[in-house]
């Protein structure tokens, strides 16, 4: 991988900054981070600058802002030279200087075992989120570089931080929307973790590349065509599936010609009128696979995610997957939060955090847990398991989804909801069936509760029956 320089960044930068006061502040914050760093050598034997400097690269990548892109180039300086978190906000300003303090490692000396030290950083890093969102975004981009360069580490280490990246990172990105960044770290985790099957895969596609490539170039074309014969203007671009999503259907006993989304064709229109019209122009010229129709248009991930999706059978009956969108849709469903930078360039940092707040369902879960939590190992475990674990995502009789744990019950749908409706329930109904309260809810369940205002409340037993840290402590309240 070719070393990252600062006239790189800066070229990177001035695509979309070019007020001076900005670009002064980033080239000082490189002259004191390349100051500050003098001598210090990675393990790849390049010069450490080397790396902050990547980390800004990276963020630069997503348009971040001049106080993002500063403490990307400082990220490492309170933890590994003599530079404060007082100092930064002395030479540069105070949003820096809580940036880089956000994703400084609390030290060894402060700590008995090696895992309390871990857990009580990991919980740093997620709480970032509460304090800034930028706080992650950094440290994602840190971990991203760190796992590109991941062969001068020892075995031991190469499979340490590509397990903590699958468990901690890979979420992460996930639950703010960035996929471009989750898929690549999967792939990178899956090539320490299991490399063998990283390798055979990687093999078999690169195998199957000029016959798919052949099928992407004769759909490309008959979209391009069906979508100019009904005047809908778009843009076309298509993508073959990440190493570690092929891994994860495999794993399933899937062959490699049963992925219904190996090959996907993303349409980009100018507007979500323009979606459903491209849409029938899709279907009249493939036939397409009812149950793989999904409308995330009007019924969006919980991360923000908007896009129709269809499995068709394309050229030579190839399974394709046709994902319909706008330009902002594509913007938000390839790099979620971080793509406010572009499309909101005013303020983009205030709608971050505050859109986080109101409309990311596992923020207020995350939030739960961190108040209940006081034991840090405890909250990382909590947060791996209500999380970062396997989730299931079930329906309110309006449609709207709602975002459980796997494992959960009627109970924890009912107290997702709000307090007052499991405090008054009397049962449940999935599916248009009546169903013990204990009834462990299925991916797409129909859930409706059944309340009483004269109802005794929650039975004790309730909290052995479940599964989430807010059900449990409500029931217990009451």
């Amino acid at each position: 991988m070719r070393e990252i320089g600062y006239e790189d960044l800066l070229k990177n930068i001035k695509c979309y900054i070019n007020n001076s006061r900005d670009l002064d502040i980033i080239t000082k914050a490189f002259s004191y981070a390349r100051d500050l760093h003098m001598g210090q050598k990675r393990q790849s034997g390049e010069d450490y600058i080397s790396h902050p400097l990547s980390v800004a690269f990276i963020l630069s990548e997503m348009k971040a802002d001049a106080d993002t892109i500063c403490a990307g180039l400082l990220h490492d300086t309170i933890e590994d030279t003599g530079m404060t978190k007082e100092k930064i906000a002395v030479l540069f300003n105070d949003n820096i200087a809580t940036l880089v303090d956000g994703v400084t490692k609390i030290g060894k000396m402060n700590f008995s075992t090696r895992d309390e030290m871990n857990a009580t950083n990991t919980r740093k890093i997620i709480n970032g989120l509460d304090e800034d969102v930028r706080i992650v975004i950094i440290k994602l981009a840190d971990r991203l570089h760190n796992m590109r360069t991941l062969e001068f580490k020892s075995e031991l280490k190469q499979r340490e931080n590509a397990l903590e990246t699958m468990e901690i990172f890979v979420p992460l990105a996930y639950y703010l929307g960035a996929y471009k960044i989750k898929n690549e770290l999967e792939d990178l985790s899956l090539s320490y973790l299991k490399p063998d099957l990283y390798h055979e895969i990687s093999e078999v596609l690169n195998q199957a590349k000029s016959p798919l490539e052949e099928i992407t170039m004769e759909a490309l074309d008959d979209m391009k065509k069906v979508l100019e014969d009904r005047e809908i203007p778009c843009e076309l671009q298509s993508r073959i599936k990440n190493v570690y999503g092929i891994y994860k259907n495999i794993s399933k006993g899937k062959k490699l010609s049963d992925i219904h989304d190996l090959l996907a064709i993303k349409i980009i229109v100018n507007d979500i009128k323009d979606c459903y019209l491209a849409l029938g122009a899709v279907h009249s010229k493939y036939t397409p696979i009812n149950s793989k129709f999904k409308d995330y248009i009007a019924m969006p991930k919980t991360n923000m995610y908007s896009s129709l999706h269809t499995t068709v059978f394309g050229p030579q009956d190839r399974l394709i997957q046709m994902q319909l969108r706008t330009n902002y849709m594509d913007q938000i469903d390839t790099h979620g939060l971080t793509a406010y930078w572009e499309l909101n360039k005013e303020n983009a940092e205030v709608t971050m955090q505050e859109d986080l707040r109101t409309k990311f369902q596992f923020f207020k879960s995350l939030s739960e847990i961190n108040a209940l939590t006081s034991d840090n190992q405890e909250f990382v475990c909590k947060v791996k398991e209500e999380l970062f674990n396997s989730n299931i995502y079930v329906y309110t009789p309006k449609g709207d989804i709602i975002e459980l744990p796997y494992g959960s019950t009627p109970i924890d749908f009912a107290y997702k909801i709000h307090t007052e409706v499991g405090n008054t329930m009397v049962g449940a109904i999935i599916n248009d069936n009546p169903v013990a309260i204990d009834y462990i809810l299925q991916n797409k369940d129909r859930v409706k509760i059944l309340t009483d205002p004269l109802s005794f409340g929650p039975r004790n037993e309730w909290q052995e029956k479940a599964h989430t840290t807010r059900a449990k402590r409500l029931i217990k309240e009451f």
